[in-house]
């Protein structure tokens, strides 16, 4: 059992991280992710007994004000401004400090630091009133390394030393830190939400009482809505009545608004741009496709990429380091110098006590915390946008690593829109008519190109029997003639002799009484970008492989045309999977097919892309990845996001981790103060923000690299 609760006032990453730890341990919970971008929770396992109350309290335990929803409303939105009051009173505190420093200055030290420190005291308890209070609850809590608790003690022990200015300053660009970095979470969040909003709201069911507005998710197969102009389609369903422009932008990315009209399918969360169409309910909302995209996008926590799972774990030790560091470099080092100098303890001391505070300052590891998930949430996002679906952040992460992309052919990189090119044969009507009879009964491609190419109605009642032949044709009895139709493995089984032919295309054999009687050559259309691509994918140093259940002679054509020289023929669903089993030993290999009979190749690769739309519940159980249309080029998206998103990752990595790294260095030797310190905290927390927000910009054309 899956189940999704929304989180409001959870702005501290260091703390979602907990949460989420301590939600683990709940028994039954076999799964729970805390995302902090989206505001959401989602657990798996056995959830009967838990309820939005229970976890809102456990994670109050952990972070005060925190609440905890089943269900997510608008007026629950919550965006971190400051109000008139609070700027008043951080006005006043900052004009108190000042007054504090220059009655200090002005006395130089001859009167009583009574006549001053009040002036300090009121300033400092304003601005650090809040994480004082909540680092003494956690004392309570047993949370001796909260963020609040390491800010107070550093905070404290520059006011012992007579660091008034310091103190305050510390806690003043902390609170302004803290407010700019919610303010941008907030931010991102806004535009994650904007990027995936696609669901509707409302959806107008017809009656014979009238028209009633009513939540989608209550629509039942077979009723009948009404979807005016500029309304979103609520589910998935069937036009009855009017015509209309479809802007499916949000769902398939394509930028060309869709012709619909009577008899056309519609889909969920795409725009009625112009006239009042009425359509037929054809799928409950949650199985279509803007439910299926929600799920995807939302439920990206199952599985977490191995840059998230690494920073959980360094998380975890990162703080606990830094403040044993912190206590060394007070008491352990004077006390070693004491030794081995002059200077006695209390010389060294408070020099050494002041750098560790600002070892206190910085172990927080709110940074890396916030940015990596939040880099991985914008990622899928503007790959959703763009109309590409990945399962999860460690999906987006595999497809920047792919070194092997090996596509099905049919439907893939061709229209599957074939059509017959020639016939050779004494009798080409005859053998056209035996074909288009043998293959009524089949959806395939082919078979709908030959009975394309007969152009008359066909007699199903002269069809005695017909029995399909995996990857090689069929047997069929037509008017009490035995026919054979199908490619040259069909005619060696049943060893009939013929004139095997070399042209290109899809060559099908007819034989009619054990007599051969020539051959039809059927050819599909490459896809547009089809050949882009793949020039695009060998240009970026990949390889590309092309495995297909058609000819020889097909395949060999459609390779030569894209430039592909590793392809493989007549391959059944178990070839294929063989197939991409051993070239997966050897490379981080994709496999991008159709999504209908791909299934099982889907599965076994290291990375599965449906393409075509989700259409088949069975690829989008197998895949790791949906490409909604059916453009191929947007292989070459879903490259560039993911490839710039884990570039983005790794930059905040390395800046979070390499900046306090720097500052712990300067604080030690004394060359840094608690001022930098800050900035080392929530400061590189606020550009990690906005670094990660830069994938949402990603633009793809297509001629671009990646």
């Amino acid at each position: 059992m899956k189940k999704t609760y929304h989180v409001q006032a959870l702005t501290c990453a260091n703390c979602a991280l907990k949460i989420e730890e301590a939600f683990k341990k709940i028994d039954g919970v076999k799964l729970a992710r805390v995302d902090l971008a989206a505001e959401k929770i989602y657990l798996e396992g056995k959830l009967d007994q838990i309820n939005a109350r229970d976890l809102e309290t456990m994670a109050q335990t952990i972070e005060d004000g925190v609440k905890i929803f089943d269900e997510y409303t608008p007026d629950q939105l919550e965006d971190h401004y400051l109000s008139t009051q609070e700027w008043i009173l951080y006005g006043f505190a900052l004009a108190f400090m000042i007054l504090g420093y220059i009655l200090e200055k002005m006395t130089n030290g001859n009167v009583s630091p009574i006549i001053y420190v009040p002036f300090y005291v009121f300033s400092y308890v304003v601005f650090g009133g809040q994480v004082i209070i909540k680092a003494v609850k956690n004392i309570f809590k047993g949370q001796f390394f909260d963020e609040n608790l390491l800010m107070t003690l550093a905070t404290l022990g520059a006011f012992g030393i007579a660091e008034f200015v310091e103190a305050i300053a510390v806690m003043l660009f902390y609170r302004i830190g803290e407010h700019l970095q919610n303010r941008s979470v907030s931010e991102s969040r806004r535009n994650i939400k904007e990027l995936i909003d696609v669901q509707p709201t409302i959806a107008h069911l017809v009656t014979n009482q009238g028209i009633f507005d009513i939540d989608p998710k209550k629509l039942e197969v077979g009723q009948q809505i009404i979807i005016r102009p500029g309304e979103k389609v609520p589910v998935d369903g069937i036009i009855t009545e009017g015509s209309s422009w479809l802007d499916t932008s949000s769902i398939t990315g394509e930028v060309l608004p869709r012709d619909a009209y009577e008899g056309i399918e519609v889909i969920s969360g795409s725009i009625n741009t112009s006239g009042l169409i009425t359509v037929q309910v054809q799928k409950k909302y949650v199985d279509s496709t803007v439910a299926k995209i929600l799920d995807f996008v939302e439920h990206n926590a199952s599985k977490k990429a191995d840059a998230e799972k690494f920073i959980s774990k360094f998380a975890k030790i990162y703080t606990p380091i830094v403040v044993l560091m912190a206590l060394l470099l007070a008491f352990l080092v004077p006390l070693g110098l004491s030794l081995f100098t002059v200077e006695t303890f209390g010389h060294y001391f408070p020099i050494y006590f002041e750098r560790a505070l600002i070892f206190l300052v910085i172990s927080c590891p709110c940074a890396l915390v916030l940015s990596i998930p939040l880099s991985f949430f914008a990622g899928i996002g503007a790959a959703s946008r763009k109309g590409i679906l990945f399962k999860s952040g460690s999906d987006l992460e595999m497809m920047s690593q792919i070194d092997h992309f090996v596509f099905d052919k049919t439907g893939t990189l061709t229209k599957g829109e074939f059509s017959v090119s020639a016939t050779v044969s004494g009798e080409p009507e005859l053998i056209l008519e035996y074909a288009a009879h043998a293959e009524y009964h089949s959806n395939h491609p082919i078979a709908a190109s030959l009975i394309k190419a007969y152009q008359k109605p066909l007699d199903e009642s002269l069809v005695y029997s017909i029995r399909e032949i995996a990857g090689k044709g069929v047997v069929a009895n037509y008017k009490g003639i035995q026919l054979l139709v199908g490619n040259h493995k069909l005619l060696d089984d049943f060893k009939i002799h013929y004139l095997k032919t070399h042209e290109i295309g899809t060559i099908i054999y007819v034989v009619a009484d054990k007599e051969y009687m020539g051959y039809i050559v059927i050819k599909d259309q490459v896809k547009e970008s089809s050949k882009k691509m793949v020039h695009t994918l060998l240009r970026l140093g990949k390889k590309v492989t092309m495995v297909t259940g058609d000819y020889q002679t097909g395949a060999m054509d459609v390779s030569y045309i894209l430039g592909i020289d590793d392809y493989y023929a007549n391959c059944l669903p178990e070839d294929k999977v063989q197939i991409v089993s051993e070239l997966s030993k050897d490379s981080k290999t994709a496999f991008i097919g159709d999504g209908m009979n791909d299934a099982p190749v889907l599965s076994i690769a290291t990375l599965g892309i449906a393409m075509g739309g989700i259409g088949s519940d069975a690829a989008i159980e197998a895949a790791d990845a949906v490409i909604m249309n059916d453009d191929p080029y947007q292989v070459i998206a879903a490259l560039k996001i993911s490839t710039k998103t884990m570039r983005i990752v790794y930059q905040n990595i390395v800046m979070a981790l390499g900046v306090k790294l720097i500052v712990l260095v300067l604080g030690a030797l004394g060359y840094a103060n608690m001022w930098l310190a800050i900035f080392a905290d929530v400061g590189v927390s606020i550009l990690a923000v906005f670094n990660a927000i830069r994938i949402f910009k990603t633009k793809v054309k297509i001629k671009d690299k990646v």
